[in-house]
């Protein structure tokens, strides 16, 4: 349900962003005001308490975003506080930015190595990756988990490409396993 929830909103939002031109500038205060939610989620629990009346919840948004985003984002969390929604405000912003990334071509990749990665390394992964994708740029996140003995996992959306030992290892343990005795 929650995510048939961020995909109509976040769907709605990106359709105004659209009808209004005014992608970037939507994308630029949904990252902002992902900041700010983050930062201050007594803000989110203020805004759902039950016992705060939708009207006055709906004056705190416009009090804290009035003159600081777009009437247009304003508008829209005014409609998330009406429908009872803004528990979800954190998905269906998620949801509009990786849209936003998808219509701008920017790819999101996660990164697990064995070992740190030399800038020389990254911006050679990041290059494979952006010859064999449709994306025009990448955004590139990097993790180190020894677990994984040695080689690569790199995740985009969901598809996952493993050359890690780890795997390989679980693999021939499972084929292993299969042979039987005679």
């Amino acid at each position: 349900m929650a995510k048939l929830v961020s995909k109509t909103y976040g769907d709605a939002l990106f359709a105004l962003a659209m009808e209004k031109n005014t992608i970037d500038v939507l994308y630029e205060e949904v990252l902002s005001l992902q900041s700010v939610l983050n930062e201050h989620e007594e803000l989110i629990k203020l805004i759902n308490h039950p016992k705060i009346i939708k009207e006055e919840k709906i004056k705190i948004v416009d009090k804290i975003f009035k003159n600081r985003i777009s009437e247009e984002l304003i508008g829209f969390l005014t409609l998330i506080v009406t429908k009872d929604r803004f528990t979800d405000i954190q998905d269906i912003l998620v949801y509009f930015t990786d849209e936003v990334k998808e219509y701008k071509k920017i790819g999101v990749a996660y990164v697990t190595s064995a070992v740190s990665l030399s800038e020389e390394q990254k911006q050679l992964i990041k290059k494979r990756l952006l010859e064999t994708t449709d994306y025009e740029s990448m955004e590139m996140h990097y993790k180190v988990d020894d677990t994984i003995v040695a080689g690569l996992i790199i995740r985009i959306g969901d598809r996952v490409i493993d050359s890690s030992v780890k795997t390989k290892l679980q693999s021939l343990s499972k084929q292993l396993y299969k042979i039987q005795m005679t």
